[in-house]
C-alpha cells in the first residue's frame, strides 16, 4: 500500500516511509470494515483518505466504485473505474465492472469492448491459462469476429492439443466459413478425443444431413447424440431431418413433432411444415411455417406460407 509516498519523502528515511504506509493501511483497513458493516458513507470516507495519501493506488478505486454502486450512483462508479484502468492499464477486475455495468445498461457493444480487455489482461498474467483463451474466443465468436476466434481456438490447440472443446468450436468456424473440409476435419478430431461428445457428434450429423451426404454415417452420428441427451430438442429435429432426407417423411413429422414440444426453435417448426408439405398436409404445413416466421421472420418463410395459401 502506498507505494507513491517512496517518491514524495525520497531520503527522509525508511521510519517515515513506514510510518506514512501504516496509516495509509490502516485508513484502507477501516474502510473495509466499514464496507462489511454496510456503511458505505464512512467506507468511502476512509478510502478517500487512502487516496490522498496514495493517489496511484488503482485498487482504492476499485473499491470506490464499489461504493458508488451500492449507492446507485453508476456515472461516478464509471467514473472511479476508468481511473483505476489508466493507473494500471493492464488489470482484469475493472474492466470487469465495466462490463457489467455496461451489459446492465443494454450497451453490449461497451460491455463487449470491457469483457475483452478484461480477457486479454488475463491472458497476459496468465499465459498458460487455456480456459481464458476459451472465454476470449467465445467472445469473438459471438460478436462475429472469426478471424480473431479461430486464431484464439488455434492457439487453445497449441496449448492442449487433445482440448475437444477448441477443436469444435473451430469446426463451427470453418462451417459458418464454407470450408467443408476443415470443419469435417475439426469436428472429427473433437468425436476423436471425445466419442461421448453430443454436441460435436450431433453437430456434424446435422451438416451432413442438411447437405444430404453421408447419409448412413449421419445417422449413427445423431442418434448417439440422441442417446446421450434424449430430451435435447435439437438432436432430436436433427434425427427429424435426417429422416426428410431419406425420404421418411411421416418418421420425420414423428420427431419433429418431439422436439416441437421441447422448445420454440424456429427451425424446427420449418422442418416441421416442410415435413408436413411432403405428406400432402397443407394445412399441417402452413401452420407450422406460420409458427416459424412469428418467432423469425424470413422472407424465404413468407414466400412459403404465401404460396401455398394461394393455392
Amino acid at each position: 500500500m502506498c507505494l507513491a509516498a517512496v517518491l514524495l519523502l525520497g531520503n527522509n528515511g525508511a521510519d517515515a516511509f513506514d510510518k506514512k504506509e501504516s496509516i495509509c493501511l490502516t485508513h484502507y483497513i477501516m474502510g473495509s470494515v466499514y464496507d462489511g458493516l454496510g456503511d458505505v458513507d464512512e467506507s468511502m470516507e476512509e478510502y478517500r483518505k487512502v487516496e490522498k495519501l496514495d493517489p496511484e493506488n488503482p485498487r482504492v478505486h476499485v473499491n470506490l466504485a464499489s461504493a458508488y454502486l451500492k449507492k446507485s450512483d453508476i456515472p461516478q462508479a464509471i467514473s472511479e473505474l476508468k481511473i483505476a484502468v489508466e493507473l494500471d492499464p493492464e488489470a482484469v477486475e475493472p474492466h470487469v465492472m465495466l462490463a457489467l455495468i455496461y451489459y446492465s445498461r443494454n450497451d453490449s457493444a461497451m460491455g463487449g469492448a470491457e469483457y475483452e480487455a478484461a480477457l486479454k489482461n488475463a491472458t497476459k498474467r496468465e499465459p498458460g491459462n487455456v480456459e481464458m483463451y476459451k472465454n476470449l474466443a467465445l467472445l469473438y465468436m459471438e460478436q462475429g469476429r472469426l478471424k480473431e476466434s479461430e486464431s484464439a481456438y488455434k492457439l487453445i490447440i497449441e496449448l492442449d492439443p487433445s482440448d475437444e472443446e477448441a477443436h469444435f468450436y473451430l469446426g463451427n468456424i470453418y462451417n459458418i466459413q464454407k470450408n467443408s473440409a476443415l470443419m469435417e476435419k475439426e469436428l472429427k478430431k473433437a468425436i476423436e478425443l471425445n466419442p461421448d461428445y453430443a454436441q460435436a457428434l450431433n453437430y456434424l450429423g446435422y451438416v451432413y444431413a442438411d447437405e444430404n451426404r453421408n447419409l448412413d454415417y449421419a445417422e449413427k452420428l445423431i442418434r448417439r447424440a440422441v442417446e446421450l441427451e434424449p430430451a435435447n430438442s435439437a438432436f432430436i429435429d436433427s434425427l427429424g431431418w435426417f429422416y426428410f432426407r431419406k425420404g421418411k417423411y411421416r418418421e420425420a413429422v414423428e420427431e419433429l413433432e418431439k422436439a416441437s414440444v421441447l422448445t420454440t426453435d424456429p427451425v424446427i417448426f420449418e422442418h416441421l411444415g416442410d415435413s408436413y408439405l411432403k405428406l400432402g398436409d397443407m394445412k399441417g404445413a402452413v401452420l407450422n411455417w406460420e409458427k416459424a416466421y412469428s418467432i423469425e421472420p424470413k422472407e424465404a418463410l413468407n414466400q412459403k406460407i404465401e404460396g401455398r395459401i394461394k393455392q
